[in-house]
């Protein structure tokens, strides 16, 4: 469902992304993790349509999103790290201006929109403004918008930020349980644990480039590791990545 061959963005001199080629087969939840500054926001707004890339291919379904950005967007539903939200609206005022914008139609709206709000326990709060919302409740109604148009493919940037552990749980089991049901995720993290509970695949960058790909099994082969969860097959991973770009003798050799 989402493909991205020779995918490169430059900043000036920074190489944001460099060369980068990732598959997500429909139905799965993949996890795209890296240290600080390694490109994983650029690469989701690149995939959500939001920035251009300087080279390379982006294919949303069989859809590509430089040829045709608004089929491929139709299909996209996207989560950001940050709520940003009208937040003189009520809840279902906003997911009304929502579906608007997606073509969703009027005569079933509403008891899509309500069912939706059911799911992520904001039910109780559809007619209050959104600025008497917490973070997290923010957070989930972003969530209830982004599913609202049924979407195949779902895009997000740190899910949990702001949830409470009950609100992380119900989130991580929607998301499997649309995935389930045949949605693609594509989410980007730093909180490792999320990636290693919930993801089917995870993909490591760093410095632009992908340097690690598989489920966590594939990624402890990678690493050589026999053991371990997976913060420290990460962290073994770009530790030695790191070493060896820093060492060009060194022949891709580790000691």
């Amino acid at each position: 469902m989402i493909q991205t061959k020779n995918l490169t963005k430059r900043y000036g001199s920074l190489l944001a992304v460099d060369r980068l080629d990732l598959f997500v087969p429909k139905g799965s939840i993949f996890g795209f993790i890296g240290p600080n500054g390694a490109g994983k926001t650029t690469t989701i707004k690149m995939l959500a349509g939001l920035i251009e890339p300087d080279t390379g291919t982006i294919l949303i379904g069989d859809t590509d999103i430089r040829q045709n950005p608004e089929k491929a967007k139709q299909q996209i539903g996207f989560i950001p790290d940050r709520p940003y939200l009208y937040e003189k609206l009520t809840g279902l005022e906003f997911l009304k201006f929502t579906a608007d914008l997606y073509g969703v139609e009027e005569s079933g709206f509403r008891k899509k929109a309500e069912n939706i709000l059911d799911k992520f326990s904001l039910i109780d709060w559809k007619n209050e403004l959104i600025e008497a919302y917490s973070h997290g409740m923010k957070q989930r109604l972003i969530m209830s918008a982004a599913i609202l148009h049924d979407p195949k493919i779902i895009i997000v940037d740190e899910p949990m930020i702001g949830l409470d552990p009950a609100g992380i749980k119900m989130v991580k089991h929607l998301f499997r349980e649309l995935a389930d049901s045949g949605k693609t995720f594509f989410i980007s993290t730093h909180t490792l644990s999320i990636a290693q509970d919930l993801c089917d695949k995870i993909g490591i960058i760093q410095k632009g480039k992908l340097i690690a790909t598989g489920t966590l099994e594939d990624l402890k082969t990678q690493a050589h590791a026999s053991s371990g969860d997976l913060e420290a097959v990460f962290l073994k991973l770009t530790r030695e990545e790191s070493f060896q770009q820093s060492v060009p003798d060194a022949g891709g050799a580790i000691p």
